[in-house]
């Protein structure tokens, strides 16, 4: 098992070589967040998403303790968003929905500081009562019925109404 620790993010000035420090050199700047005893972190966020996936998962009702660094440097996305959750872990209906938000995150549940899952977060195949159709026509919106939608590309995001067979872009879909 891996383990979440402290991570640094560039912001604030160290003492190194200020007063006490030594002298002439170029002072480091280090911020330290502190480990995560138990919940979840969800990482490799879209930056241009952050906040679509602060609103689904209503974080800013949260009493417990939530991290998010924004506009992160990412060897594998250029640049990246990450929120760490104290005390929060999340049903596969909330990955669900995370994963039409924002597709292929990476989300490890914490648990005395240990990682104890670490798992890839990936369109399902089918979207049961998550979205809503585009098609003012279609039965689920205008009868009292869930949705259906069948994923007909994942790496393109298209979704297909299984009543109507309306297709839509997963980007512009409404969620239920």
């Amino acid at each position: 098992m891996s383990s979440y620790s402290t991570s640094q993010v560039q912001t604030a000035p160290s003492l190194k070589g200020r007063a006490g420090g030594e002298s002439g050199s170029v002072p480091e700047r280090n911020l330290i967040v502190s480990a995560l005893d138990h919940g979840t972190v969800i990482d490799h966020i879209p930056c241009d998403r952050l906040f679509e996936v602060i609103n689904l998962l209503h974080l800013q009702e949260m009493t417990s303790k939530v991290t998010i660094g924004f506009n992160l440097k990412s060897s594998k996305m250029g640049t990246k968003s990450i929120i760490k959750i104290a005390d929060r872990f999340f049903t596969d209906e909330e990955l669900n929905q995370l994963s039409i938000v924002a597709p292929n995150v990476t989300l490890a549940v914490i648990r005395d500081y240990e990682v104890v899952e670490k798992k890839q977060v990936c369109l399902p195949d089918d979207l049961h009562a998550l979205v809503r159709c585009n098609n003012p026509k279609c039965i689920t919106n205008n009868e009292p019925m869930r949705t259906l939608f069948h994923v007909v590309d994942k790496q393109a995001g298209t979704i297909r109404c299984h009543y109507c067979n309306h297709e839509q872009e997963i980007q512009k879909v409404k969620l239920v």
